[in-house]
This record gives C-alpha cells, structure tokens and sequence, in this order.
C-alpha cells in the first residue's frame, strides 16, 4: 500500500524568501539548543540516527528516562544498514541504548506501533505522561514539525517538547534546516511534510495549522 502523500512529491512550487521561512518554521520546528528535560521521547525508524541521537543525550545527560517507540513498518523503506527487516523498531533501538550503557530499567517501549501516531498512542499504554513536565524528542530534523504535533494533539497540554533532531541522508548530504531549500530532494522532501501536517492535521491525527497559516 502507498503512502496517502508521496514521501518526495513531484509537483513542489517555487517559494520566496518569506515562505521558505516559514516553511521552516513549521516543518523543522523551533531551532533551539537541547536541554535537559524529564524524558526521552524516540520515536521509531531505521536510520541509526534514532539510537545515536538517544545516546547522546544519555551521555550529555539531558535524561536519564526512555520511551521508545516502533513496531514493523509495511510500508516505510528501510536505511541501508538496517538488517533486522522483521524486527520491531523498538527493539533494536532499545537495543543499542542499552549496549551503550543505558540501563534497562530506564527504558519502556512498545513496538506494535507502524506509523508516527501509533508511535505516540502505544507509548500512552506503557508510560504515564502526566508525571512529566518536558520531553526531548528523538527524530529526524525535516520531520519534527509533524510529529511534535502529533504529540501535542495526544498529550497532556502541560508537557513541553524540545526536539532533538537528526539529518536524515537520502543521497549526498542530509537534509537540515539550513540547506533544505537548496535542493530538489530537499524541497520536495520538506513540502510533503507541509502536505501532511495540513493533511493529518485536518484529520485530526496532529495539532494542525489554520487555513489561514497555510501557503496554498
């Protein structure tokens, strides 16, 4: 089965100065330094970022608490290093933490979860979110926008959420903030995020953004 919004739509329109800003904005979330805060917030995938990202910030001490999400995607392609094709997410992210000296006991995870809103769903059946004030959020850079939102659409609107991104390699170099704009893969990548916060936010899968923020 495809996807509803192709994960690189072809028909990306030219954008001024302005709306590459707030594309940005919007996409990528706020830009701001990692803090500490009360929990770890990884949500699932195959790219080695979802592991590197949470070490760091166990040995950066940021937290010391883990939630990590990711079943067995049937539609989202694997990164090239991953091997454990039938694997749950979760449970090889859960792994590498742990190798990396994250005690066990820190970690809850679910892995039945198969997209960004199940990741967040399932986690609300393993953990008590009312018991934390801040989550840092383990994702990819271009992605953060989408799946904040789907946090704050599911939590409770006390907690506060700082990501902690990565940039996802497609090709030659990883799509950030910065450089997004300056390519075709880029783009293309950036705007389909925008397609599906406005798509998931109408239905009401994620905190969405009005019609009047929108571009087109």
């Amino acid at each position: 089965m495809k996807p509803l919004i192709a994960k690189e739509p072809e028909n990306v329109p030219e954008l001024t100065k302005t709306q590459i800003d707030w594309l940005t904005d919007i996409v990528f979330y706020y830009d701001d330094k990692p803090e500490p805060c009360d929990a770890v917030f990884v949500f699932g995938g195959t790219h080695p970022g979802h592991w590197e990202k949470a070490i760091e910030a166990y040995r950066s001490e940021l937290s010391s608490l883990f939630i990590v999400t990711g079943g067995v995607s049937p539609t989202g392609k694997k990164h090239a290093g991953w091997e454990e094709r039938t694997t749950p997410e979760s449970h090889v992210i859960r792994r590498k933490i742990m190798e990396a000296g994250v005690p066990e006991e820190c970690i809850l995870y679910e892995d039945s979860s198969r997209n960004s809103m199940e990741n967040v769903i399932y986690a609300l059946e393993v953990f008590d979110f009312t018991k934390v004030k801040s989550l840092l959020v383990v994702t990819k850079e271009h992605v953060a926008g989408r799946q904040i939102r789907t946090l704050q659409k599911h939590l409770p609107e006390t907690v506060r959420f700082a990501p902690f991104g990565f940039p996802a390699v497609y090709s030659d170099e990883g799509i950030t903030r910065d450089n997004w704009h300056l390519t075709h893969e880029g783009r293309s990548r950036v705007w389909g995020e925008y397609l599906r916060i406005c798509k998931y936010g109408d239905a009401g899968h994620l905190r969405g953004i009005t019609v009047e923020e929108r571009i087109l």
